[in-house]
């Protein structure tokens, strides 16, 4: 198993769960796991690929475990679930390779975005050493420049360090918001996948969608916090304010 492990780039105990959840049972023609002690046993040869396929199916596609048993356990899954890695990745593909995808986007340099901005280079500085933003050797791309211009303006409002905010609030939304953007872009890519969509034209959809969602949910986010401050004025505070909890 420790041999298996490192082949497959997992943990021994991945493996241990993978074969409890019946994903690793061999296929027709296939050989079978040889036992030959209690905490001895030799693993097919062609684990090692099913192992990594298994990973990008529930890293990637966010597959659950039990549709990845189900989809291996059809007959033709495992070629059936390859199938569905590399229509994937060449949706992905077409993404990066197109001129609004993100390989050719126009960047601007860190002196360019402190003269738009106004942003201090230490701000910047902190925000590539918590992950907001790269570190801006290679410039820095629209979202980006979007990112410190948002955080300039809501500074410019009065919400600055001098009232308690600092860029550790920042990492809030990230942390907030990259679980929903994991699912949202598998679930993107799944369901073209399953409508077997040419990849080109899967990439077109993809690419328009993302203005639109952005307004989606700069807007859901305006509305929930207009209705938390309503909620928060009709509802009584606790004596002692913050630390009363």
């Amino acid at each position: 198993m420790s041999a298996l492990a490192e082949r497959a780039g997992v943990s021994p105990a991945t493996v241990k769960h993978y074969l409890r959840e019946g994903l690793l049972e061999p296929g027709p023609g296939e050989p079978a796991v040889v036992r030959t002690s209690r905490n001895m046993a030799w693993y097919p040869e062609a684990f090692v690929d099913r192992i990594a396929l298994v990973k990008r199916l529930q890293e990637e596609r966010f597959m659950p475990l039990r549709a990845i048993r189900e989809l291996l356990a059809e007959p033709g899954g495992p070629a059936r679930a390859r199938e569905i890695v590399a229509r994937g990745d060449a949706i992905l593909d077409r993404v990066r390779s197109r001129p609004d995808g993100r390989e050719e986007l126009e960047v601007v340099t860190r002196e360019e975005l402190v003269a738009r901005t106004g942003a201090p280079e230490p701000l910047l500085d902190k925000f590539a050493e918590l992950g907001v933003l790269g570190d801006g050797t290679e410039g820095y791309d629209p979202d980006e420049a979007r990112i410190v211009a948002s955080i300039m303006r809501f500074r410019g409002t009065g919400f600055g360090v001098e009232v308690g905010f600092t860029a550790y609030d920042v990492v809030r939304y990230l942390d907030a918001l990259r679980p929903l953007v994991r699912e949202e872009a598998a679930t993107f890519v799944d369901r073209l996948v399953d409508q077997e969509i040419d990849p080109d034209r899967a990439a077109d959809l993809i690419l328009g969608g993302i203005d639109p969602l952005r307004e989606l949910v700069g807007a859901i986010h305006g509305r929930l916090l207009r209705l938390e401050l309503d909620r928060g004025r009709t509802t009584p505070r606790p004596r002692g304010g913050r630390d009363a909890a």
